[in-house]
């Protein structure tokens, strides 16, 4: 859905998403950015699959050594480097995460979070690849889904948002079971362990799965050597 990303949710109405977020949602996307902080240690270099305009890039640059936020949205992309432009070692570029630009084994961390494993509606199989061709031998690839006890609160935000014109007005009669739809063609699943165990295919790699917050499902891919 990359025209839905570039043409409508982008840049100051992909911000306006989050600031209208209620206080539980706000929490969760306090919880997923401690998540990722803590996985990140000085020095490191991280890439960010998805950065939009680049949202957790400043809390994220205060602990990396370099990080690089990628986007398919030009416009989420040139909003958010007015946003950074006084943030040293962060670069944010137009890329596809799943045909990365980069040479194997450059980042110590690949982050992928807030569902994007679903919202970038790619293959997840060729995503998880990308990430994981990336990513140094010790390091890791992260990927966080919704646990299914947020569902309530999630949809709460999705209909805010249609509310207030920034998705389509949500099909209830098609929404449900960790899927939301939209009378305009979005659409947000979910994740779940066995889903992503399958997506993961024949990666040698170990993976850790976490929940958080009960509201987020981690799944962190550590490349074996």
């Amino acid at each position: 859905m990359r025209d839905y990303y570039s043409d409508k949710l982008s840049a100051e109405r992909l911000r306006r998403c989050y600031e209208l977020a209620t206080p539980r949602v706000q929490h969760y996307l306090e919880a997923e950015i401690d998540f990722v902080r803590q996985k990140i240690q000085s020095g490191n270099l991280v890439l960010e699959l998805g950065c939009g305009y680049g949202r957790i890039i400043p809390r994220l640059a205060a602990k990396s050594g370099l990080i690089v936020g990628i986007d398919t949205s030009y416009s989420s992309i040139m909003y958010g480097l007015h946003l950074i432009k006084y943030i040293e070692h962060c670069h944010l570029l137009v890329m596809n995460a799943v045909q990365l630009g980069f040479p194997d084994q450059t980042f110590d961390r690949v982050i992928c979070i807030q569902n994007g494993i679903s919202a970038f509606h790619v293959d997840p199989r060729q995503l998880i690849r990308e990430a994981v061709r990336v990513t140094k031998p010790g390091g890791s690839a992260i990927f966080s889904s919704y646990a299914d006890q947020f569902w309530p609160h999630r949809l709460e935000w999705f209909k805010l948002q249609a509310d207030a014109g920034l998705v389509g007005e949500i099909d209830y009669e098609k929404t449900g079971n960790g899927v939301i739809v939209c009378r305009d063609g979005f659409t947000a699943t979910t994740v779940r362990p066995r889903e992503f165990k399958k997506y993961k295919g024949g990666i040698m790699a170990e993976i850790r799965i976490e929940e958080v917050d009960q509201s987020s499902i981690f799944y962190e891919i550590i490349p074996q050597i």
